[in-house]
């Protein structure tokens, strides 16, 4: 009979090492653990609404103050301008118009960043109440979090692009004065306060998107070339030149106004004469068109009767038509 070679020496002294029994571990996991649970509740109470879930999103540090209160009226003047979440609102201004309401507000020992958690959430109306409200619980712990978390979901980073994009594309629209394009221009830059654009490259998008006579205009000013000036110093340039064009422009349209009033006198005049002498041509005609009408002439006598009133005839038909040879 042939045995199974082993693959230990003969030696007395070697030892086969023996498996370890695996150890069962006594802790239950947690779906095993929720189903049994359930499995001892009755049906009442897995079929009632939960009451879990509920908490407030923005978590609020511990105040050691005494008396702290927010009063009703400051609660009505952050409700008074409220954030919708609409594409035409912009929420870096929110942010900054709600800052300077809450720093108006000072407790002692209360921080101003605890003053604007609280009264934050009242701001907001519409699809934003809806997106504060859907926040997880206790998701929200400092000041700097909100602002993050809120600008992020109301100014997403394509529509940043977006205005960066336009920013950069800015060109001088036809029939716009300088005034006028350098405040949209402002208009753009303040749309998005993230933009990241150096005061150098905001005079060099200015400048290029100016049309010829401006920027000639710009380098007189500058006294032969702007790009020859420091940063701060083109910035000043442009300003003065903004407010001198739009005192001009203002002037301007004053004296357009009042022109444009003398020759709108004159035009209601010409229109009442006009109006007079049509009023008389038109008499004229009516009165020679019904003198016509009247005018009539006897085909027996060639008088100024008609037939069936000529004497000669003495009204009668017979006459006339043997006067008439008809």
């Amino acid at each position: 009979m042939r045995t199974r070679r082993s693959n230990y020496p003969n030696n007395s002294n070697v030892t086969i090492p023996r498996r370890r029994r695996r150890q069962v571990s006594n802790i239950v996991e947690p779906e095993i653990r929720t189903i049994v649970e359930m499995a001892e509740r009755t049906m009442e109470e897995l079929l009632r609404a939960p009451t879990e879930g509920y908490g407030e999103a923005i978590v609020l540090p511990e105040i050691n103050a005494d008396h702290f209160e927010i009063k009703t009226n400051l609660l009505q003047l952050v409700q008074a301008n409220p954030f919708y979440g609409r594409e035409s609102e912009n929420p870096h201004a929110h942010i900054n118009s709600f800052k300077r309401i809450t720093s108006t507000l000072r407790f002692r020992n209360v921080p101003n960043d605890v003053i604007k958690l609280m009264m934050f959430p009242y701001s907001l109306e519409g699809a934003a109440k809806t997106w504060y409200e859907k926040e997880p619980p206790n998701s929200i712990l400092t000041w700097e979090d909100l602002v993050t978390k809120f600008v992020n979901q109301f100014f997403p980073p394509s529509k940043t692009t977006h205005l960066k994009n336009e920013i950069s594309r800015f060109t001088q629209k036809f029939e716009e004065t300088f005034s006028e394009a350098y405040e949209r221009f402002k208009e753009l830059l303040r749309a998005c306060p993230h933009h990241g654009f150096t005061e150098l490259t905001q005079v060099d998008t200015l400048y290029n998107g100016l049309n010829e006579n401006e920027q000639d205009s710009l380098n007189a000013a500058a006294g032969g070339n702007l790009l020859s000036k420091t940063t701060r110093e083109a910035l000043n340039i442009i300003k003065n030149k903004s407010k001198v064009r739009y005192s001009r422009n203002r002037s301007n349209a004053s004296r357009m106004n009042a022109t444009s009033s003398k020759t709108d006198e004159r035009i209601d005049k010409l229109a009442d004469q006009l109006s007079t002498l049509v009023k008389i041509v038109s008499k004229k005609l009516v009165t020679s068109a019904s003198v016509k009408a009247v005018e009539e002439t006897c085909v027996t006598c060639s008088g100024a009767h008609s037939w069936y009133n000529c004497p000669a005839t003495d009204n009668n038909q017979a006459s006339v038509c043997a006067t008439t040879s008809t």
